[in-house]
C-alpha cells in the first residue's frame, strides 16, 4: 500500500501531527483527488485549540478548502474522469446531520483525499488552482450569506464587522452586486485600508466612539439595511442591531462565545428587524463564483497572501493566528 504525508489532528490531545498514512482508496461512489492547494482557516485553529465540531472523530486530516485533480474514480462514478480539475464542496447534508470535509472525514492537508462524487465542482484552465482552493469557504460563505440569507439588493446600505478572509471577500462581493454604501469595521488599520481597496465606502475602528454616528451620517439617518458579523462577538451583535434601520437584517456568521443576547425589545418589533444565522454555502454558490472568476467579473488574484509547503503547516497556522502580514488567506501545498 503506497503512503503519503498528512497533517492530522488528534482531538483527544489537541495536537496536529505530520504523519505517514496510507493513500486512501475511493469506494464505489467516491473519487480520489490529488491535492494541489488547501486553505488554512481560523476554523482549523479552533479545532486545534479544542473547539471541535460535534461528531468529530479522534483523528482526522484537516483542510476544508481544496483544489486538485482527479486521480481515481469509484466504479459507480459517472461524469468524472481522471485528470479533471476540481474543487471539493466541503459540506454534505445528510438529513438532519451535516458532514464536513476536514472535520468529519479526512480533508485536504494531505497529498490525496477521497470525497463523495457529489461534492466535486469542475474548474477549467482559466481558474488557477490556488485561487480555486479558497472559493469553497472563504468566498462562497460570504457569497451565500449576501445573496441568500441576507438577500442584499443593489443600493442597500450594508456594514461588515470583521475583515479577515471572509469579511474581506464580503466587501468585494457586496461591491460586485451593487450594495451602497458599504461600511467596513475592524480594529486593525491595515484591514480597514485593505477593505477600502476592496470597495468599502467607509472604514471604521469599532473601538472609536463615533461608529453609530458615522453610520447614521452615511445612511442619511436611515440606518443599515444589513449588518454582517464575520468575527463572532456579543458586543458586535448589539452594536450592529442598534444601527439597523427599519426592516434591517443582522446576519451572524462568526460564532461567538456564550449565548446570543441582544437587547431588542421593542425595536425588534417596531422596526421589523431580523436576526439571522448563516452557515457555509451550497454547491451552486461555488459554481456561481467559479463562473464569475472565469469570466473576469470577480478578481481574487490578491486573496492568497502566502503559500507554505505541507510540512510547514505549523508555521502557516502560527502566521494566521498571529496575523503575521495580516493575511487574507494562507494555502498549504503538498
Amino acid at each position: 500500500m503506497p503512503h503519503m504525508t498528512a497533517a492530522r489532528l488528534h482531538t483527544e490531545c489537541n495536537e496536529l501531527r505530520l504523519e505517514s498514512v496510507d493513500v486512501p482508496v475511493p469506494s464505489a461512489d467516491e473519487v480520489r483527488v490529488k491535492v494541489k492547494f488547501a486553505g488554512v482557516c481560523l476554523t482549523d485553529i479552533h479545532f486545534i485549540r479544542g473547539e471541535t465540531a460535534a461528531g468529530m472523530p479522534p483523528q482526522v486530516t484537516l483542510g476544508h478548502e481544496v483544489s486538485g485533480v482527479i486521480d481515481a474514480v469509484g466504479s459507480n462514478v459517472g461524469g468524472w474522469r481522471i485528470g479533471d480539475r476540481v474543487v471539493v464542496h466541503p459540506v454534505e447534508d445528510r438529513g438532519t446531520t451535516t458532514r464536513v470535509l476536514g472535520a468529519h472525514y479526512d480533508g485536504g492537508w494531505a497529498e490525496y483525499l477521497v470525497a463523495p462524487k457529489g461534492a466535486l465542482v469542475a474548474i477549467d484552465d482559466n481558474v488557477p488552482y490556488e485561487i480555486a482552493a479558497i472559493i469553497p469557504d472563504a468566498v462562497a460563505t460570504p457569497w451565500a450569506a449576501i445573496t441568500d440569507t441576507a438577500d442584499v439588493r443593489p443600493v442597500e446600505a450594508v456594514a461588515v464587522w470583521g475583515l479577515g478572509g471572509l469579511g474581506y471577500h464580503a466587501v468585494k462581493l457586496l461591491r460586485l452586486i451593487g450594495a451602497a454604501p458599504i461600511v467596513a469595521i475592524d480594529p486593525i488599520d491595515s484591514a480597514r485600508e485593505r477593505a477600502r481597496t476592496a470597495g468599502a465606502d467607509l472604514a471604521l475602528d469599532p473601538e472609536s466612539d463615533d461608529v453609530a454616528a458615522e453610520i447614521d451620517r452615511i445612511t442619511n439617518g436611515n440606518g443599515l439595511d444589513v449588518a454582517f458579523d464575520f468575527y463572532g462577538s456579543g458586543a458586535i451583535h448589539q452594536a450592529a442591531f442598534d444601527v439597523l434601520g427599519r426592516n434591517g437584517r443582522l446576519v451572524l456568521i462568526g460564532v461567538a462565545d456564550g449565548p446570543l443576547h441582544v437587547n431588542t425589545s421593542p425595536l425588534l418589533i417596531r422596526g421589523a428587524k431580523q436576526i439571522l444565522g448563516h452557515y457555509g454555502a451550497e454547491r451552486r454558490h461555488i459554481e456561481e463564483l467559479i463562473r464569475l472568476v472565469r469570466t473576469g467579473r470577480l478578481d481574487l488574484s490578491d486573496s492568497v497572501s502566502a503559500v507554505y509547503p505541507l510540512d510547514r503547516a505549523h508555521d502557516a497556522l502560527d502566521a494566521l493566528a498571529t496575523k503575521t502580514g495580516h493575511p487574507i488567506r494562507i494555502l498549504l501545498q503538498p
